[in-house]
């Protein structure tokens, strides 16, 4: 029996188990209303770790959970605007994006580990692990901006479903029918528009919903089409426009009061000029989620989650006439489930929570005229769970154990010259560990201090990569079938602190900060092989280090508002090969201060932020060196200013106009893989629900 059998028997064997205590614990439960009412109170302490991201949950208020959690939630979308996700997402400590004007897709950096899986990024709760080798950041995820409610981030390792990455994981969560549907009504009409000066353009969306018993249904489109803007100089930035069409389609079907089943599903399409070429990318989403709930038993909270996703990208036309990738389509097919059962328990004065689970993933991937990306190739993914939450008056204690295991299967060509044609079958397994302590010795503070240790299989696109480069260029890539999973140990100190009524009766203060340093083996990065005169991904030896400092601030006093997002990165990472990865680093420091009031009761918001980025490094290839060594070469810094303003007509309309880079800067924004950044443009949009 192979390793990948072995994996997948504890898998299924954990599922039977998990639902076999939960119905033992069913039968066995005889809680009066009394008791049951004691233990809800006392579990009201209880904040849990539980990778919220990754199971799609939302994390409720990042300030209540010891962990580096944070989202960005309607409110915030509104204020920032939906039409640059790059921004909303860099507005988050410890969070930022590799950025393409031409490329629409979302490439997400944690603590400065991005690409090839070391993000687990998903949509609803989906993987998105469509990734290929060509001058980018080795990941993107396509989802239309107007579809999203809220946007979870999970920084460090994730111990629950929706683990698997070695930084962190992101889910980009899409409405639903409750987000549509009012309470109280059965039917909801909800809308957006709005429109951007310097090439922004037109962005629609319509969604409709009807909510009757046990039973919901919503439906939504969104259309966008922009062009090319111009920088702070005036100039313009070609192959930065878009065309965007998305569909979804939700359902939500209750059984009497303790079955739930959601199914959905989002269409998009997209396209747009990168990389020399017309492109088109085309993204599916299907999504089945049961949940069972018994009324009066807290040993049953049973998730049940399976999902598919289909992501083509197509090379339409070449901008160039000698375009020899012209034709080429890369498909990514996938289909996942994640099955846990959460349990909570007393212990005399010590309050439990069980979370037990399997998540399973496979992914096959298929080109043709892929240039150096695989032709054929498959990858199998899965992890069996256990996080239990211990709470004992004002000390909580959280341990967890994940065991990650992979497998990696197909061919790759690596030219005569290094043994021509590979065949790649590789499976391994890690366990790790995760441990939190955190007190609250009183109400409004909560320190905490972590260890965790994480791991990231190797991509089939670093392992399998071979060829020689479109175009007829000298480049040649080698395959490598050796290649080690990276894995992290690392630890996190932090604080929370939430507190109301701290100068008056209605003000609130929130701040999470936290410090943490990682340590990565086998680090994976792309290198020159001079025996083959080649390129290839290996693993770096011995430790490379990340550490860091992150701060989310916010005051509100009603009649006025305030926040600052900061985040310091000490980064020893190592360096990329040109044009095979990531090759900037984060800047040392990011700022993000805002500011502002209301007025006319509290209808009327005006405020403004301030962005702040200090300088940064990224690669740049030595032509000089016999063996392309890359360099560092230092990125300048930048301050960029917006406005923003939110009036709320009545409880159905809602208008809002923002002003970004105010000061018309001309700037590169911070892992920028191409062309500069937008110069001063206007916004206006209205949203409304009826």
């Amino acid at each position: 029996m192979g390793l990948v059998a072995r994996n997948m028997a504890v898998l299924l064997g954990g599922t039977a188990v998990t639902v076999l205590v939960a119905t033992i614990g069913a039968r066995a439960q005889e809680t009066n209303e009394t008791e049951k009412q004691d233990r809800v109170t006392q579990l009201e302490r209880v904040v849990i770790t539980t990778g919220k991201a990754g199971a799609g949950n939302g994390t409720g208020d990042p300030v209540d959970v010891p962990a580096s959690v944070g989202k960005v939630d309607k409110t915030t979308l509104e204020k920032l605007g939906r039409e640059n996700l790059d921004d909303v997402l860099r507005s988050v400590p410890g969070t930022f994006t590799r950025e393409n004007p031409q490329q629409p897709g979302i490439a997400v950096n944690i603590r400065g580990f991005e690409g090839s899986g070391r993000v687990n990024s998903m949509i609803d709760g989906v993987r998105q692990s469509f990734r290929f080798t060509g001058h980018e950041a080795g990941g993107f995820t396509y989802v239309d901006p107007n579809f999203l409610t809220e946007i979870d981030v999970e920084r460090g390792a994730v111990s629950t479903a929706g683990g698997g990455g070695l930084a962190g994981s992101v889910n980009f969560r899409t409405i639903g029918v409750e987000d549509i549907v009012r309470d109280g009504q059965e039917y909801g009409l909800l809308g957006r528009a709005s429109w951007g000066s310097n090439g922004v353009g037109f962005s629609e969306m319509l969604a409709g919903g009807v909510k009757r018993d046990a039973v919901g249904l919503a439906a939504a489109i969104s259309k966008r089409d922009s062009n090319d803007f111009r920088n702070g100089d005036g100039d313009t930035v070609p192959y930065t426009g878009q065309d965007l069409v998305s569909g979804l389609l939700k359902a939500d079907f209750g059984f009497g009061e303790d079955h739930r089943l959601s199914l959905g599903g989002i269409f998009y399409q997209n396209d747009f000029t990168a990389n020399s070429y017309e492109q088109q990318v085309k993204n599916r989403t299907a999504t089945a989620n049961y949940r069972y709930d018994p009324t009066g038993n807290d040993l049953i909270h049973l998730k049940v989650n399976g999902y598919f996703n289909d992501i083509q990208m197509e090379y339409l036309k070449g901008l160039s006439p000698f375009a020899s990738a012209a034709g080429r389509k890369i498909n990514d097919r996938g289909v996942g489930f994640d099955v846990s059962n959460t349990s909570l328990m007393d212990f005399g004065e010590i309050a439990v929570k069980s979370e037990n689970g399997v998540e399973y993933f496979t992914d096959k991937v298929t080109s043709i005229n892929g240039g150096v990306n695989p032709a054929n190739a498959h990858s199998r993914t899965g992890a069996v769970f256990s996080q239990n939450t211990f709470t004992y008056g004002m000390f909580e204690l959280v341990g967890a154990l994940r065991y990650d295991f992979y497998n990696l299967n197909g061919t790759a060509d690596a030219g005569p010259r290094a043994g021509g044609a590979y065949t790649v079958d590789q499976s391994k397994g890690a366990l790790n560990p995760k441990v939190t302590l955190a007190v609250k010795p009183v109400d409004w503070f909560q320190p905490y201090v972590t260890y965790s240790q994480s791991m990231r299989a190797p991509t089939v696109q670093e392992t399998m990569v071979g060829g020689d480069h479109p175009g007829g260029t000298s480049a040649s890539f080698l395959p490598n079938p050796d290649l080690k999973p990276e894995s992290q140990k690392g630890w996190e100190v932090g604080v929370n602190v939430k507190r109301d009524g701290l100068l008056t009766a209605d003000d609130s203060l929130r701040v999470k900060a936290s410090y943490y340093n990682m340590k990565v083996e086998d680090f994976i990065a792309a290198r020159f092989n001079p025996q083959f005169f080649m390129f290839e991904y290996v693993n770096v030896p011995g430790e490379s280090r990340q550490s860091g400092i992150e701060l989310a601030a916010t005051y509100d006093l009603g009649m006025a508002f305030g926040g600052i997002a900061y985040t310091h990165t000490d980064t020893k990472l190592p360096s990329q090969q040109p044009g095979l990865g990531a090759l900037s680093y984060l800047p040392d420091d990011i700022v993000a201060l805002t500011l502002g009031g209301r007025f006319l009761e509290q209808k009327l918001e005006i405020g403004t932020r301030v962005n702040y980025v200090s300088n940064g490094v990224t690669n740049v290839g030595n032509a000089n060196d016999a063996t392309f060594t890359p360099i560092n070469v230092k990125t300048p810094s930048y301050t960029t200013v917006d406005l923003f303003t939110n009036y709320k007509v009545n409880e159905n309309v809602d208008v809002a106009f923002k002003v970004t880079n105010l000061f018309d800067k001309q700037y590169t924004p911070a892992l920028s893989t191409i062309g500069s950044g937008q110069g001063r443009t206007f916004y206006l949009s209205t949203q409304f629900q009826f």
